[in-house]
């Protein structure tokens, strides 16, 4: 059975997010789908659920009001999980989808390949660690501009942020670390170790996520942009960790 509810005081896809993940704790949920424009979420459920119970799951947040939605109110539920639409996606294609993404890539890419030519030569070594500190320092910057909806966002699917909430904060300022760490050569070992180590629990839980099919926003950029979790986000942490890992072997 599936039942829709009005939601106040969700301002942002941090709130979403955060919504969504209390409402899918509550026993008996199934699916959780938010529309943050319309303030609503269609909640698909194994029994019936009473409304004030899932008005205590967001009791700890009180500017989030849920109430039941008037029948004439009710809108066909889209075929949305985890708080991501895919009609979002089916009306752009796939390059306006992924264009973000891939345009960090390429600015990142291009200024890394014009270092190397100053430098007079192509050295691989020289130019992953300088790539590796264009990528974290410009991931950790989308994820700075909103903090908290990074950390909720996050939350809906990383191994460590789904038990601990804070880790999706700690993340952040460890790829602004890493970041500075390769871009100054501080301690290539460790700096590529620690590396190598993050990428690795990152990227379970978005193989998880995309093996299991989940309709769920990628939290790779922060809550700015509106990425759909996808074989693109796999690319992106394996690059690290293969990188990362190639380093650290020729450094021991």
């Amino acid at each position: 059975m599936t039942h829709q509810y009005h939601i106040s005081g969700m301002t942002c896809s941090g709130c979403q997010a955060k919504v969504q993940g209390l409402l899918e704790k509550v026993a008996g949920v199934k699916q959780v789908t938010i529309d943050l424009a319309r303030g609503q979420a269609t909640i698909g459920m194994e029994r019936h659920i009473d409304t004030l119970e899932l008005q205590n799951a967001l009791k700890d947040y009180p500017k989030y009001q849920l109430t039941e939605a008037p029948v004439h109110a009710h809108h066909p539920a889209s075929p949305v999980s985890d708080g991501f639409a895919e009609n979002e996606t089916e009306s752009r294609t796939w390059l306006q989808v992924y264009k973000p993404v891939l345009l960090v890539f390429g600015y990142i890419t291009g200024a890394t390949l014009l270092v190397e030519v100053v430098h007079g030569g192509f050295e691989w070594m020289r130019w992953m660690n300088h790539f590796m500190a264009g990528f974290f320092l410009v991931f950790s910057f989308f994820k700075l501009l909103d903090l908290r909806g990074f950390a909720d966002s996050y939350a809906t699917y990383d191994i460590v942020a789904r038990r601990w909430l804070g880790w999706g904060y700690v993340y952040a300022f460890t790829e602004l670390a890493l970041g500075l760490a390769f871009l100054t050569g501080f301690n290539p070992v460790a700096t590529n170790a620690v590396t190598f180590a993050v990428m690795i629990l990152s990227i379970i839980g978005v193989l998880q996520s995309v093996l299991n099919k989940r309709k769920i926003k990628c939290a790779c950029l922060g809550a700015v942009f509106n990425l759909p979790m996808s074989t693109i986000t796999i690319i992106e942490d394996a690059l690290m960790i293969g990188m990362s890992g190639i380093m650290l072997v020729n450094l021991l």
